[in-house]
């Protein structure tokens, strides 16, 4: 019978369990150095991150607001003076990027990246701390800027309050709020109109003439992106928040109806993506702009997503 094998000493077997992850270690910072140097990750603003990188930054935002955010809301935090007071600061400080109901980010935030993220989750699953850390600090290299040298801590929890009541506003009582503000309208329904339904009187043409074909897929991937339409419905195969602030699209290429009113045919989806609120009245999706190649396109991207 043969003896058995001597195994090595302990401190062997550990000193070479050690050299192996000092290895793995140096292999990784390695390999990291190798992608910074070659310009492997594509910083573009114009093409979204990887969905691990994604989902990983901002894991690390939100953990790093909740170790922070220690601060506790003031007692009148939801009274009416203050919520108004809060939708007047909304108006010139937040609005141009995160819009509101029914009234969509201005032209520049649609090319911020990271998207700046539609409010109403973040009213529903975040602490009022928590916003109001948010508000104050900024969020580094995301374009959030913070407020804490421009802004009294007193406004900026009036405009914690005014995002907090700001989640459950439909359109029509958003705008409404906006008119009972004296000396203080929406500065973009001065005229009656949204500045985005300006530009969509001056591009869209007549539903006569809209066509029935579509445009190119990899051009509507890129353009749901850039458009923001990820800050508000998941979309799969494009990174975003994953807030249900709409319904998923996933499936919605085999849908019977666009918004529950008009069948879901070419025409009627490029119709509701020129201007959501002439098809669908009270819809929370406001008109972005988009020119009708646009909507060609995006539309051909949405009729691929078939599986519910």
């Amino acid at each position: 019978m043969n003896a058995p094998e001597a195994r090595p000493p302990l401190t062997v077997r550990v000193r070479t369990l050690a050299i192996a992850l000092l290895a793995l270690v140096v292999c990784v910072v390695a390999g990291l150095v190798l992608v910074v140097q070659l310009g492997v990750y594509d910083v573009a603003a114009t093409h979204q991150h990887l969905a691990p990188v994604y989902k990983l930054l901002h894991h690390a935002m939100a953990r790093s607001v909740q170790a922070r955010a220690d601060q506790a809301p003031p007692a009148d935090l939801d009274e009416p003076s203050r919520v108004e007071q809060g939708a007047v600061l909304y108006q010139g400080h937040c609005l141009q990027c995160h819009g509101a109901p029914g009234v969509p980010p201005e032209p520049f935030a649609l090319g911020l990246r990271p998207k700046p993220v539609n409010l109403v989750p973040a009213a529903r699953e975040w602490t009022a701390g928590e916003i109001f850390w948010t508000i104050k600090h900024g969020i580094k290299m995301t374009g959030m800027p913070g407020w804490k040298y421009r802004m009294a801590d007193a406004d900026i929890w009036s405009v914690v309050g005014f995002v907090r009541a700001m989640a459950v506003l439909s359109p029509n009582e958003y705008a409404a709020m906006m008119r009972r503000l004296p000396e203080h309208r929406h500065p973009m329904m001065a005229s009656g109109e949204t500045a985005s339904a300006a530009r969509q009187a001056r591009a869209e043409p007549a539903a006569a003439q809209l066509p029935t074909s579509l445009g190119s897929v990899a051009e509507g991937r890129l353009k749901i992106d850039a458009f923001l339409c990820a800050t508000c419905h998941v979309i799969p195969g494009v990174v975003g928040a994953g807030f249900h602030v709409g319904p998923p699209l996933a499936g919605v290429g085999q849908r019977a109806f666009i918004a529950g009113v008009v069948p879901n045919q070419p025409e009627n989806l490029v119709r509701f993506l020129l201007n959501p609120p002439a098809v669908a009245p009270g819809t929370a999706m406001p008109p972005l702009g988009l020119s009708e190649e646009d909507a060609r396109d995006i539309a051909a991207f949405l009729y691929t997503l078939r599986t519910p």
